[in-house]
């Protein structure tokens, strides 16, 4: 288990810090010139989006060598820039960006491997109608992910989260005229939205026990001692403290991203987009951020522990990797796709970081998401050249013979897929595996992930096999004759198959480079690091390992050229198993039958009740207000109208009396009067008699 690290923080930011959010900026703003161009401007939007991100990419080697300078002048520094963005009585909400080693390498890692992917684009996309809003929505993913990286405020790193959420949907769904695409567009928001939920709660926990979203802050931030002590301090529920239910939330956001079971099913489908998306989604930058936030706020992942010890949050991050690590393993053995396999594998590769994180620390983890990032952007973009070079098959089934017809892919896709098995000694998968199974090895915990993770090593280099003897050996099965890329998209592959095997030297036993640099400690060359205790028997069992697995998938699938109806040789040999496993252990059907089916029951009995019961009262109580205004209209028409016309009228035919007697002849008035008399006199006898 890592011990906290500490760094110096420098009060006064570097220029060089203070330009970093330059580095997301220039792609999004490429996305927002990219938006109001017209389809026809292919050239500018290609343009604008490489462009941008080779300035994004200079920027990043430049921060990258201002902090390799800082630490190899004997300070481990982490500069801070930050700002207030809402402020609320005595509350302030502040975001920032911060540069330190996790950052810088992430940064260089993002906008090289980004960049690569962007080129190989002009010519994969060059004759899809709609290339002017590809290179958009890629320059708007590019800065969400580049945001996300530099981000000191979990705030600010939520706000680039979500960006990366919605084009990796826009992405994803970039041929939304392919049911398939839509689907799985939808699919993927609608699941990492249940991990982002999490997240979001765990947030605002966060800002309400310490006041402040920022990880560092001069020793007030949320990931420094003292805030952490607090939440420590706090308890919360089932024995956990406000730092390790905090710590829980925000894992389920990663896992989520990263595609760790149980939230991993929508990345396989991921696949349905152009090759350069799962490219970029399933190497170096979507299902990256996940693993990237739990090494971020690994301080309250870590609280509490003891030295050498782990916590329930690291615990719970170490298991769910371990059984992703090998659950994803197994399903990617018994599919047909060539992109399919490799986002099972993906899947499978982030289990094996999410558990490095939770059993040896953050360089274990990180090392091994820099090492993927570049072996499996080189292996998504060789299965776009072979699919390209195919004419659009997918089926590994359909293929066969390719390494003549396209050399220059089999060789670099060789080199990727070697590096993902952990081919010993050569390739940077060897090492940054490694490290992973050291650490679950002198795990104290249980022993019980570090077999799990041999075992999907095992499987690893039995699934590529299959692969690339399927794809690449044998007669060809096409009915197309294949040819090799272009240049723009070979060249990447090569760039990329170069880091596929030079990254491993910084991450040797006898140079851990990289460790010491994320840790903040002096690296030397020593090749006493190979004599740890139980080390090399460890890489002796990885050698072993690897060179089985490799062994098995070329004695059953080796220069053979079966027919694409032609049931697989373990499908021979166990059918109901590889129907599990063909059908992705039913964990879609299960989420069918269970939670989809829960929610088309509910969506059912919200409409009957939105029909029935909420629409009847509505209905009802409009009808009683009608019923009331029909009243009214009586009641005023023929009840107060009528009588106020009535006695209108009376009056008017009393006036009307009145003026024939008030007609100004004195006849009539002596008339009157002497009626009057009459009347009076009659009036005084009958009261006389009475």
């Amino acid at each position: 288990m890592q011990e906290a690290i500490s760094f110096t923080p420098q009060l006064v930011a570097s220029p060089i810090a203070q330009m970093l959010w330059l580095i997301p900026a220039l792609p999004i703003v490429a996305a927002g010139v990219s938006a109001l161009l017209g389809q026809p401007r292919r050239k500018t939007a290609a343009g604008l989006a490489i462009g941008s991100m080779s300035f994004s990419l200079l920027l990043a080697l430049a921060a990258f060598a201002h902090v390799v300078g800082s630490w190899a002048g004997g300070v481990a520094a982490r500069e801070t820039v930050s700002l207030t963005w809402i402020q609320v009585g005595a509350v302030n909400v502040d975001l920032g960006w911060v540069l330190d080693p996790l950052s810088a390498a992430m940064l260089v890692m993002v906008t090289l491997v980004g960049l690569l992917i962007f080129i190989y684009s002009v010519s994969y996309m060059a004759h899809d109608e709609n290339f002017t809003r590809f290179f958009c929505f890629l320059s708007l993913f590019a800065g969400g992910m580049l945001t996300v990286v530099i981000a000191n405020s979990l705030l600010l790193l939520f706000m680039g989260w979500e960006i990366v959420g919605l084009t990796s949907y826009l992405l994803i769904g970039f041929w939304y005229q392919k049911p398939s695409a839509a689907a799985a567009a939808k699919k993927a928001f609608l699941t990492t939205r249940v991990g982002d939920v999490f997240f979001l709660l765990g947030m605002v926990w966060l800002f309400a026990q310490t006041g402040t979203l920022l990880f560092y802050n001069g020793g007030s931030g949320s990931m420094e001692a003292t805030a952490l002590a607090s939440l420590l301090a706090q308890p919360a529920a089932l024995g956990l403290s406000a730092a390790g239910a905090i710590g829980l939330l925000i894992f389920a956001g990663a896992a989520g991203k990263s595609g760790q079971f149980p939230l991993h099913v929508w990345l396989p489908d991921a696949m349905e987009g152009p090759t350069p998306v799962s490219a970029l989604i399933h190497a170096a930058t979507m299902v990256a951020a996940g693993v990237y936030l739990v090494a971020r706020v690994y301080p309250l992942m870590q609280a509490g522990a003891l030295t050498g010890g782990t916590t329930t949050a690291l615990t719970v991050v170490t298991w769910v990797g371990a059984i992703t690590a090998v659950f994803a393993a197994l399903i990617a053995v018994a599919q047909n796709d060539i992109k399919r396999i490799l986002a099972y594998s993906t899947v499978s590769q982030l289990g094996y970081m999410m558990a490095g994180l939770g059993m040896g620390g953050v360089a274990v983890g990180m090392f091994h998401l820099i090492t993927h990032a570049f072996f499996k952007a080189l292996l998504f973009m060789g299965a776009g050249s072979v699919i390209h070079g195919s004419h659009e098959e997918q089926d590994i089934r359909k293929m066969g013979g390719l390494k003549s017809a396209m050399p220059v892919t089999f060789l670099t896709y060789a080199i990727g897929m070697l590096a993902l098995c952990g081919f010993p000694l050569l390739f940077s998968g060897f090492w940054s595996k490694d490290g992973i199974l050291e650490a679950a090895q002198h795990w104290s915990a249980n022993r019980a992930p570090f077999y799990m993770l041999v075992f999907g090593a095992l499987l690893t280099a039995f699934y590529m096999t299959r692969q690339v003897a399927y794809v690449f050996f044998g007669q060809t099965r096409g009915e197309k004759h294949a040819h090799e890329s272009p240049r723009v998209m070979t060249l990447p592959l090569a760039i990329l198959a170069f880091f596929a095997v030079a990254l491993g030297a910084i991450g040797t036993p006898a140079w851990p480079w990289f460790r010491a640099f994320l840790d903040g400690n002096a690296a030397g060359f020593d090749l006493h690091g190979f004599a740890e205790p139980g080390l090399l028997a460890l890489m002796g069992t990885s050698t072993v390992v690897v060179f089985l697995g490799l062994g098995l998938g070329w004695l059953l699938y080796g220069g053979k050229s079966p027919a694409p109806e032609e049931p697989d040789v373990l499908e021979k040999a166990s059918p109901l198993v590889w129907g599990w496993l063909r059908n992705r252990l039913y964990v879609d059907e299960f989420y069918g039958v269970t939670v989809i089916a829960f929610y088309a029951w509910w969506a059912r009995v919200a409409d009957w009740l939105d029909r029935r019961v909420w629409g009847g009262l509505v209905t009802f109580v409009a009808w009683s207000f009608r019923g009331w205004a029909h009243l009214n209209r009586f009641l005023d028409t023929n009840v107060v109208d009528g009588g106020f016309d009535k006695g209108c009228e009376e009056l008017s035919t009393g006036g009307g009396l009145l003026v024939r007697v008030q007609n100004g002849r004195v006849q009539t008035y002596l008339r009157l009067l002497a009626l009057a008399v009459v009347v009076l006199v009659a009036i005084l006898i009958w009261s006389s008699r009475a």
